[in-house]
């Protein structure tokens, strides 16, 4: 990976972006394409576009979400400790004795979720595994009026985990769910411009709000900008890890590329033009099977207006949901190449329609 790229995903990453809360790295983001495009935009809740070759067609959409999952301050005690409930797919396991940043109107406020020494709890038995409501943070506030001074109710909570590299061409981080999104598609409109292939199609790069909360941004922007064509970048589980069944989850290895998925919202021609582009520009697939959904913005992106033809490109993620996600950088590049390829290959004004 280029190094200005990338510099772009360590701070992509690093920058907080709670589902409702996104601003900051939507400003990343913006930033980063605005060279890129021939313009860009936002709309009233956040969604950001960036818009290359307008009025070219077909149009075609790249989307991904620019959340991440979070909690929000619930209620404070009267010794100041916080009380959260849960934004998203939270593990309350996996949350307890973390630090955490709660973004407040004044700026970040520092905090430690609270774990109690297993030499106080040695007399209750085997340990539970908490909820979220047994989960609190400490700020170091004396009482619920200092509290009260410096958080309020309704207040972000992110954790505080960064952006690393391990070996191999793996990386560790908090919430490449679904920052490696947005990253590719702003990677994909920088080939295409930087490029000298003659692009035909109007690109529309989407960064997308309130994944994590029910596919919300997704619904708005499809609607509003009537694409041809969509393809959304998404992670998905890599099962290359102990105690993961491949039978129940499939085989998917991180390093051995990036993921499409078969069957319901996926367009059958879209995928079919998806992997005629991989081969020849020799990018090795891996294959996924979905039952009812996805679980991705391409579930609501593709029955929209009566039907957006769609398709899922995913990069496979171990531990996704916590503070330790590990990605390839490899597999990554590989994403806004295969992206970037499927928009020239796109013939002016060429519909995709399931042959019958």
């Amino acid at each position: 990976m280029r190094q200005e790229s990338l510099d772009f995903l360590r701070t992509l990453v690093n920058t907080p972006s709670p589902s409702g809360n996104e601003v900051r790295g939507q400003r990343v983001w913006l930033d980063y394409v605005k060279p890129y495009a021939d313009e860009t935009f936002t709309d009233a809740y956040g969604n950001a576009v960036a818009v290359l070759n307008k009025g070219g067609s077909p149009k075609l959409m790249l989307a991904a979400h620019a959340d991440e999952i979070a909690m929000a301050v619930n209620y404070i005690d009267e010794n100041g400790y916080l009380y959260v409930r849960k934004v998203g797919g939270i593990d309350a396991a996996i949350t307890k004795a973390q630090r955490v940043v709660i973004h407040t109107e004044k700026g970040p406020v520092k905090g430690v979720v609270g774990n109690v020494a297993p030499h106080l709890t040695k007399s209750e038995g085997e340990r539970k595994v908490p909820k979220m409501e047994d989960l609190f943070i400490d700020i170091g506030a004396a009482d619920k009026k200092e509290a009260d001074e410096i958080v309020r109710i309704g207040d972000l909570v992110t954790l505080a985990d960064e952006f690393d590299l391990l070996r191999n061409d793996l990386a560790v981080a908090r919430a490449f769910d679904n920052r490696i999104g947005t990253f590719s598609v702003a990677e994909t409109l920088r080939l295409l411009k930087e490029g000298k292939g003659k692009l035909k199609a109007e690109v529309l790069a989407v960064s997308n709000i309130m994944e994590e909360v029910g596919l919300l941004g997704a619904r708005q922007i499809a609607y509003s900008l009537k694409p041809d064509v969509a393809l959304v970048v998404d992670v998905t589980h890599a099962t290359d890890y102990p105690t993961v069944s491949r039978q129940q989850h499939g085989d998917i290895k991180i390093g051995k590329g990036p993921t499409i998925t078969h069957g319901g919202c996926n367009h059958r021609e879209v995928v079919a033009r998806i992997e005629e582009v991989a081969r020849k520009q020799k990018i090795s697939l891996q294959h996924e099977a979905m039952s009812n959904s996805s679980g991705t913005d391409t579930d609501v992106i593709f029955w929209t207006r009566g039907g957006i033809p769609s398709a899922l490109i995913s990069l496979p993620n171990r531990y996704m949901h916590s503070p330790v996600e590990v990605v390839s950088l490899k597999d990554l590049c590989q994403i806004p190449q295969l992206a970037a390829a499927f928009a020239l290959s796109l013939s002016a004004g060429e519909q995709f329609k399931v042959k019958i």
